[in-house]
């Protein structure tokens, strides 16, 4: 007797070769799924070269910034209101810096995470990329250093005191980079556009800036937000006295560098910043790392560390100092419900 074989149906083969197929999906699609997981893994970066790229895309964000506003073309819009009840602006300044500095980090290390205050795809994308060239100072002054490419979070601000910018107060003015690492900022770049004026350190490597000599620990001198003060002057009232003098200014880069040693006299001095509502890491991650670098601190107004990862908003304000007793200064402070009322 011949042995018997199975035979399928047409519908059966049909059947069968779709089972087979979806084996063969889910064994290439896991495949790949692995070598994408272990590629990213296995990545690394230079923060060297992440200092050095920073810096050129803070002042290739500049030159748009300063282009456009002395081409008097802004384009000025409004995004909304802040949390505060503020107009928040929006100008081709803030798009075209943000195409710059986004897209050239981006190019150049695609698998980063990169959050920038701005978000726009119109027009020719940016295709330019980083040459890789150190510039002597950095050479000198940092070593190599390389850290897992996961761990890597860069923020970027393309123009911090936008509201300024449109009222023609170039002097607060700036575009910025920081660099975090396992959510620890450690890179931060200030640049000036008006004045072709950048700040930059990186923590445990070096710095182009330095701490003053001096600072009051007893009557400071306290720079806070022009356009967001919220109650920042009663606050600052409570802990140290109505008398203080207090400092408006715009840009939470511009008062960063208002506690450093100026480049010049025409920059404001102060003792200490403090913001007490809400602000964005895009607007002080680069400022912190500038510090942190210096022997500073920048903490929650409870002197909490800020976590540069997930979540744009810091919600604890904030409380910058250096060379001073930081943890004397954060127990000075009233309590931040009592004062949001």
């Amino acid at each position: 007797m011949a042995p018997m074989g199975i035979r399928l149906s047409p519908l059966g083969v049909v059947v069968f070769c779709l089972l087979g197929l979806g084996v063969i999906y889910h064994l290439y699609t896991g495949m790949v799924s692995n070598r994408i997981s272990a590629f990213k893994q296995g990545k690394t970066v230079d923060l060297r070269e992440l200092l050095a790229l920073s810096i050129e895309a803070a002042v290739q964000g500049g030159r748009e910034v300063k282009r456009i506003r002395e081409d008097n073309t802004l384009d000025e819009k409004s995004k909304g209101k802040t949390k505060e009840g503020a107009s928040e602006k929006l100008t081709l300044g803030d798009l075209n810096s943000h195409k710059k500095m986004f897209h050239l980090i981006k190019n150049t290390f695609p698998y980063l995470q990169v959050n920038s205050e701005e978000h726009d795809s119109t027009g020719e994308p940016e295709t330019a990329v980083w040459n890789h060239v150190i510039p002597t100072e950095i050479g000198q002054k940092v070593g190599s250093r390389e850290v897992p490419a996961e761990s890597v979070t860069v923020w970027i601000d393309p123009l911090d005191a936008t509201q300024e910018y449109t009222e023609n107060l170039r002097q607060y003015v700036t575009t910025m980079v920081c660099v975090a690492v396992n959510g620890d900022p450690v890179i931060g770049v200030i640049h000036k556009p008006f004045t072709e004026y950048t700040a930059w350190a990186m923590v445990g490597a070096g710095a182009n800036v330095r701490a003053r000599e001096t600072y009051s620990e007893k009557a400071p001198q306290i720079i806070v937000s022009r356009s967001h003060a919220g109650k920042v002057k009663g606050f600052i009232g409570a802990a140290f006295g109505n008398d203080t003098v207090i400092i408006p200014a715009g840009g939470a880069g511009y008062k960063v560098l208002a506690l450093l040693d100026p480049p010049d006299d025409k920059y404001d001095k102060a003792d200490v910043y403090i913001h007490i509502t809400y602000i964005k890491k895009w607007d002080i991650c680069a400022g912190n790392a500038i510090l942190k670098a210096l022997g500073g601190h920048m903490t929650t107004l409870k002197g909490e560390d800020i976590d540069y990862r997930g979540h744009e908003a810091n919600n604890g304000g904030l409380l910058a100092s250096i060379n001073m007793d930081h943890k004397a200064l954060v127990e000075k402070l009233p309590s931040l419900d009592k004062e949001r009322g």
